[in-house]
C-alpha cells in the first residue's frame, strides 16, 4: 500500500525559527504522522539565523529561476533531516536574510509571493518528492491552492496534488493591493472576482486559501464555528458559510518531548503525577527567588505567558490587576508585544515589589520554570482559535483559568463543585471582574481546600495532550481528500463537524461558477462520512456569540 505524501508550507517551523504556536504545530504534526506510516516533509524559508545555525547541516539540493513578474529570481533548495523528517529550506537573501522573521508588511507579501511561487516550481521532479496533499498554513501560504489549479493542472502538472488550508488565525489574512499582487503573481484574470480571492477590492491571500482548496481546517472545533459568526469572523465569516461543507476542527497538541515535568531539564526539579508535590513546591521556591518574589508557599502563584496584544485579554486584566494583588496573589508575567501593555505591566510591577514581576522578554527556560512553579495559569483571551499554553500548564500541573472561547473550551472543563469534575476555571463573557471573581475563586481552593486542588491537578496531569489523536484525525482527512487508502486499525478518517456549519440554509451555486480547486474528491475506503455540500445564503447574518463585543475595534496587522 503507497504511502499518502504530504508536504507542509509554513513561514515558521519549530525548532528552526518560532515567533508564535504556527511554529509548534507544524513542527511537530509531521514528525508524528511520520510514525503513522504517512511520508510527511515541511518546507519554509532559508531564514538568515537559521543559515547561520544550521549550517553544517544543511545539504544543497539545487537551484532554479523564479518568475516574479518582470523578474527572474533566484532560489536555491536545501534540506535537513531530523526527527525522522525532511525540512526543506528556500533560499533568497534579498528576501529572508533579514535578522527577524517579518519584516514589514507590505514587503512581507512580497517575500511569502517569492516563497509560494519557489514551493511549487520546486515540487515534482526536482525536489524529487510529488506529494499527494499540499497542507498549506495560513496567508502566507494562502495564494498556492489557487497558483496550482491557475499555473500548473491547467496546464498537465500537479494534477493529482490536493490542497489543505490550516487557518490558525483568522485576523491576519495578508491583503494588498491587486495590481501589485496579479503582476507579481501572473495570476490570470478570471481569477480575480469576488468569489475567488478578493475582498474589498484587495487581494486577500487567506480568501484563496478558503476558496481554492480541498479542505480547510481549523485548530480546534469550536473555532471552526466561531468564525462563521460575526463577532469572530473577521469580515470572511460569509465566505466561510458558504464553504462550510469542506471547513472542519481539530485540535493541536503540544511537543510531549519538550513539554513533559518527567524529563525536563530547563525546570530546577523534574516530577510526574505520583511526585508533583515536591517538584512543583521546589520549583515555585526557584521562581520566587529568581523573580525577587516573596518566598511564600502559602500564596496563590498567577502566571501569564503570552504575547502582550489586546487578543490576549489584556485590558482586562489591568483592569483588575491591583485587586488581585490586593487579594494576596503573585503575578508573573512573561512575553512582549504592544508598548502600551509592556509599560503597564511594568508600571504595575514597579509599584508591587515582592508581589509581581513582568518580564518584558521571552526566555525559553524562564518560560519552562514559570508553567512549573505556577499554581494558576492566566488566560482571559478575547479569542483563541485554539492555545497551546493552556494544554502544557495543565501538563505541569498548573490549573489553568481561560475565557470560554476556541480551543480554550473545548480542552478546559470547568471545575464542578457537586461532581467533582474539571481541570480547570473558565468564564464566559468578556467582563474583567467576572475574570477576577473566577480567579479568586480559584484562590480560594488553593488556600483552604487541598484535596480539592489536588484532584484538579491529577486531572490535568493526567490528560493526553500529545499529538497523536490529531494526527491520525488529520492522516484520515487526507484519505478523505485523496481517496488513497489508509490503515483503518490504526487510523480514522475525521468526520466535518456539524458545528462547524451556519443555521443560515445554503444556496447552491451554478457549477459553472464554482473553482475546480475547490470541489471535494470522494473518498475511497475512509471511515469519514462526506455531508452534502451546502452554502449559507449571504444576505443572512451568522449567529452572534455570547460574548458581548468588545469596545476596541480590531484592525488588520500582519504577524
Amino acid at each position: 500500500m503507497d504511502k499518502i505524501k504530504v508536504l507542509f508550507a509554513s513561514s515558521e517551523v519549530s525548532p528552526f525559527v518560532k515567533v508564535g504556536g504556527l511554529a509548534d504545530v507544524v513542527g511537530a504534526l509531521p514528525v508524528e504522522l511520520n510514525k503513522d506510516n504517512i511520508d510527511a516533509r515541511v518546507i519554509l524559508p532559508l531564514y538568515k539565523k537559521i543559515k547561520i545555525k544550521y549550517q553544517d547541516e544543511l545539504q544543497f539540493l539545487g537551484w532554479k529561476l523564479v518568475r516574479m513578474g518582470w523578474r527572474s529570481l533566484y532560489a536555491g533548495l536545501f534540506q535537513i533531516e531530523r526527527n525522522g523528517t525532511i525540512f526543506y529550506f528556500v533560499d533568497n537573501e534579498y528576501y529572508f536574510n533579514f535578522d527577524q522573521i517579518y519584516v514589514e508588511y507590505v514587503f512581507d507579501i512580497e517575500r511569502y509571493c517569492f516563497y509560494q511561487r519557489a514551493v511549487l516550481d520546486f515540487m515534482g521532479d526536482f525536489m524529487n518528492f510529488e506529494p499527494n496533499v499540499l497542507h498549506c498554513n495560513d496567508w502566507q501560504t494562502g495564494m498556492m491552492p489557487l497558483l496550482l489549479d491557475a499555473h500548473f493542472k491547467k496546464h498537465g502538472y500537479h494534477t493529482n496534488v490536493q490542497t489543505v488550508f490550516t487557518i490558525h488565525n483568522l485576523k491576519y489574512q495578508g491583503v494588498h493591493a491587486t495590481d501589485v499582487v496579479r503582476e507579481m503573481l501572473d495570476l490570470p484574470d478570471e481569477y480575480l472576482r469576488e468569489e475567488f480571492c478578493i475582498k474589498d477590492r484587495a487581494i486577500n491571500f487567506m480568501k484563496a486559501g478558503i476558496v481554492f482548496s480541498n479542505s480547510v481546517t481549523t485548530v480546534s472545533p469550536t473555532y471552526a464555528y466561531e468564525i462563521m459568526t460575526d463577532y469572530y469572523g473577521e469580515g470572511l465569516n460569509y465566505t466561510l458559510q458558504k464553504y462550510a461543507y469542506k471547513v472542519s476542527g481539530i485540535l493541536n497538541g503540544i511537543n510531549d518531548l519538550e513539554y513533559n515535568p518527567k524529563k525536563d531539564e530547563k525546570i530546577p526539579a523534574k516530577y510526574d503525577i505520583k511526585t508533583y508535590k515536591k517538584g512543583k513546591a521546589v520549583c515555585k521556591e526557584s521562581l520566587q527567588k529568581q523573580l525577587g518574589l516573596e518566598v511564600n508557599p502559602d500564596a496563590p502563584l498567577c502566571a501569564m505567558i503570552s504575547r502582550l496584544v489586546d487578543q490576549k485579554g489584556l485590558d482586562l486584566l489591568l483592569y483588575v490587576l491591583d485587586e488581585m494583588l490586593y487579594d494576596g496573589m503573585q503575578i508573573v508575567i512573561l512575553g512582549t508585544g504592544d508598548n502600551y501593555y509592556e509599560r503597564a505591566l511594568v508600571d504595575t510591577a514597579n509599584r508591587n515589589p515582592g508581589k509581581m514581576c513582568a518580564c518584558i522578554d521571552f526566555d525559553s527556560g524562564l518560560a519552562h520554570t514559570i508553567y512549573a512553579g505556577a499554581d494558576i495559569f492566566l488566560m482571559p483571551s478575547l479569542f483563541e482559535p485554539c492555545g497551546l499554553s493552556q494544554l502544557v500548564s495543565m501538563a505541569y500541573g498548573t490549573v489553568p483559568v481561560v475565557r470560554e472561547t476556541g480551543g480554550l473550551k473545548d480542552t478546559v472543563t470547568p471545575y464542578n463543585e457537586f461532581t467533582g469534575e474539571g481541570n480547570g476555571f473558565s468564564f464566559a463573557n468578556i467582563n474583567a471582574h467576572e475574570f477576577l471573581f473566577v480567579t479568586k475563586y480559584a484562590c480560594d481552593l488553593y488556600r483552604n481546600h487541598k484535596d480539592v486542588w489536588d484532584k484538579l491537578i491529577k486531572t490535568g496531569m493526567s490528560g493526553d495532550y500529545s499529538w497523536k489523536k490529531s494526527a491520525k484525525e488529520y492522516a484520515g482527512l487526507y484519505s478523505l481528500i485523496t481517496g488513497m487508502a489508509i490503515d483503518e486499525e490504526e487510523q480514522a478518517a475525521p468526520e466535518v463537524k456539524e458545528e462547524a456549519k451556519p443555521d443560515a440554509k445554503a444556496e447552491e451555486k451554478p457549477a459553472d461558477e464554482k473553482p475546480k480547486a475547490a470541489s471535494k474528491p470522494s473518498a475511497k475506503k475512509s471511515s469519514a462520512k462526506k455531508p452534502a455540500a451546502k452554502k449559507a445564503d449571504a444576505k443572512k447574518p451568522a449567529a452572534k456569540p455570547a460574548a458581548k463585543k468588545a469596545e476596541t475595534t480590531k484592525k488588520e496587522e500582519s504577524k
